[in-house]
């Protein structure tokens, strides 16, 4: 370990072990697999996690690259709150438009590029004409009912299975024609206005924070 400062010098960064710890959680990987997907001993990666050795830029590097996972981001890594990867049904905030009732998947995800939206059209309701939105694309799979698409002068009666996918700057409208509810699940980009609406913002953040202090309840509970 040439490369490898002993710990009973100060440790700048002080917390490589949690992040380190931390990656091998993100990849679903042993210490041992990565020190041979590295090219070091398992003891290496042991004594970094540990906090027992600091390791040198080099060294790092080589251990990340290995993942593959940048120095960048490897220190931009947020230990103070895990990543919530799954998501229960209560967990999804309700976005609707009080017409279209819409749950959020991962609500509380910050940077997002994309939404994830399960969307229930009741029996004969309209999503309201010419539904303009800015940049990216919008799709869906039907999984229950039926529903009418219109996305400019093209038209379809999608069944269960069915899909579509176009760009967002296409206007469009969604309907119902059905006597039972119509679910979707509908993909779109991150910019798009009806995603949350800005009269809905706060009861969206309102809801989240109780899921938030409930989840953290339980937490403590086990």
């Amino acid at each position: 370990m040439a490369d490898m400062d002993v710990c009973g010098e100060v440790n700048e960064t002080g917390d490589l072990g949690a992040r380190l710890k931390l990656v091998r959680k993100i990849y679903g990987i042993s210490q041992r697999q990565l020190a041979r997907q590295a090219g070091v001993t398992n003891a290496t990666v042991s004594f970094i996690e540990q906090g027992r050795v600091s390791p040198s830029v080099g060294s790092l590097e080589k251990i990340l690259n290995s993942v593959p996972m940048s120095l960048a981001e490897f220190f931009s890594l947020n230990l103070a709150e895990p990543e919530q990867i799954f998501f229960r049904a209560s967990e999804m905030p309700e976005i609707g438009d009080g017409q279209v009732v819409c749950y959020l998947l991962g609500g509380a995800q910050q940077g997002r590029s994309m939404s994830i939206i399960r969307k229930v059209f009741p029996a004969g309701q309209d999503s309201g004409s010419g539904q303009l939105l800015l940049n990216g694309e919008v799709g869906g799979i039907v999984i229950a009912g039926e529903l009418e698409v219109t996305a400019g002068s093209d038209f379809a009666l999608l069944e269960v299975g069915d899909g579509y996918y176009f760009s967002a700057r296409r206007p469009h409208r969604f309907h119902n024609p059905g006597s039972t509810d119509c679910v979707v699940i509908s993909a779109v980009t991150a910019s798009q206005p009806h995603i949350a609406p800005a009269p809905l913002t706060m009861r969206v953040q309102q809801k989240l924070e109780i899921q938030s202090e409930l989840r953290h309840g339980a937490e403590q509970a086990d």
